[in-house]
């Protein structure tokens, strides 16, 4: 190669790198791991995680995936109509939330032991990790949790568990529901506080994020969704009640539903009977009545900011459902979550996109002065 040639290429190399550098970029993974805070030991709750498949997939599909025992459990928590049927479709890539239940231990929630995922051939645990689960847990996850001495050694037609990220802390004192959020491509933490009605000093605290342009297209957030106020009993077998708003729950066998509607002044959790056949080891649901004969969900009086209604308080083993004549404040709460943040995940993905076309770039540079 002549010296004029050999100038010209090492001078396309040189901008080359300099466009790397000039862009900030740090090469890092799109989905870091995730490992959501839960500093309250041996606590139990319900969670909700974003699912995506790339293929076309039905509710039916993605519930004995993730091993949802009631389907209108996923039904509620995606505010479908209760009459859904299983086989509804759900479309690549359309983002599906997943309850499931949660445990605390060691500083850390996980999934109490679901889903439980039984091995076919061919499979690996990074493509069960990123492909059947869609990026969840990390395949160094699964094995930890299920103890496997080998990640590239599993058994066709072994069962084993998925610990996907959860939490049952309270934040700023007040009781949430921890939702595992994929951050889509373009949103930021202010779009992302401002859609679920939190601070973004909260988002970023919960997630350990110093700067909110460090969010990451793919990164799997934390975020504590608000709950509507309930009068659930600390002894029912449904506490705590956790319901975020625009989703409702069937409980206490499914003989009660409870939605949470705060769009508007209130900001209670509203229950009623569910009028559905009771599932497990009860045959007939019983009277659902307050003192004397206002109905679960029933208002008695009303004035400027509270009313008196017949609400659910929990259920025991032994077939009893307790109600009370509760007042619920109905004033309106000034929503938080205001404030700028930049650009977030939309300038990660962008440095991402930048970062792959000028790695392809070097090389095939390094390439050509070789073969020259």
């Amino acid at each position: 190669m002549s010296g004029g040639n050999k100038m010209v290429t090492v001078w396309l190399i040189t901008v080359a790198v300099v466009l790397v550098a000039s862009v900030g970029i740090t090469v890092t993974e799109a989905q870091p791991e995730a490992n959501f805070k839960c500093l309250t030991e041996n606590a139990t709750c319900r969670s909700l995680t974003d699912y995506t498949s790339t293929n076309s997939t039905t509710l039916k599909e993605i519930a004995t995936l993730f091993g949802v025992k009631h389907f209108l459990d996923l039904l509620g928590a995606n505010n479908l109509p209760s009459n859904t049927n299983n086989s509804y479709k759900v479309n690549p890539n359309q983002v599906i939330k997943v309850p499931f239940p949660c445990k605390c231990s060691n500083r850390t929630g996980t999934s109490n032991h679901v889903p439980r995922y039984k091995i076919v051939p061919g499979d690996t645990l990074d493509a069960i990790a990123r492909v059947r689960f869609a990026g969840l847990v990390k395949y160094q996850q699964i094995q930890t949790a299920n103890k496997i001495p080998d990640a590239n050694n599993i058994t066709a037609g072994a069962t084993i568990w998925i610990p996907l990220p959860c939490s049952c802390d309270p934040v700023d004192g007040t009781s949430v529901m921890h939702y595992a959020h994929i951050v889509p491509m373009g949103s930021s933490i202010q779009s992302i506080a401002q859609q679920y009605a939190i601070s973004q000093q909260t988002l970023l605290s919960l997630n350990d994020l110093d700067d909110p342009k460090n969010l990451l297209a793919g990164q799997l957030l934390d975020v504590p969704l608000p709950v509507c106020n309930s009068s659930i009993k600390s002894d029912s077998l449904d506490f705590p009640l956790l319901v975020p708003n625009a989703t409702y729950f069937y409980t206490a066998h499914e003989c009660v539903k409870c939605k949470c509607d705060s769009t508007g002044d209130n900001k209670n959790l509203q229950c009623e009977a569910s009028n559905l056949k009771p599932i497990n080891n009860w045959s007939v649901c019983p009277s659902l009545k307050c003192s004397g004969s206002v109905l679960l969900g029933n208002t008695t009086s009303t004035d400027s900011c509270s009313r008196r209604v017949c609400d659910y308080t929990g259920y025991t083993s032994s077939r009893n459902i307790s109600t009370t004549l509760a007042t619920q404040n109905t004033c309106a709460v000034a929503p938080s979550g205001s404030g700028d943040s930049g650009s977030g995940a939309s300038r990660s993905m962008l440095n991402g996109w930048v970062l792959n076309k000028l790695l392809i770039l070097i090389h095939f540079l390094i390439l050509f002065v070789y073969l020259l």
